[in-house]
């Protein structure tokens, strides 16, 4: 079963490419934070903080495609 499950993993670390943008979310109740980083983890530009709402989850739609 472990080795199943490192296989798997391996597989989705081979299909990241030099063009992946890697979105990580911390989420609360309200408000949360979105941080993009490059293939290699650099972090790339601001934070994009938003609502827990249709506003909020359109906001950060916006802030993915700048």
């Amino acid at each position: 079963m472990k080795y199943k499950q490192s296989k798997n993993q391996n597989q989705r670390i081979q299909q990241i490419t030099d063009s992946t943008l890697v979105i990580g979310a911390d989420i609360a109740k309200k408000t949360h934070v979105a941080r993009a980083h490059d293939f290699r983890g650099i972090e790339l530009g601001k934070d994009c903080v938003f609502g827990n709402d249709h506003s909020g989850l359109t906001k950060l739609v916006s802030w993915m495609k700048v």
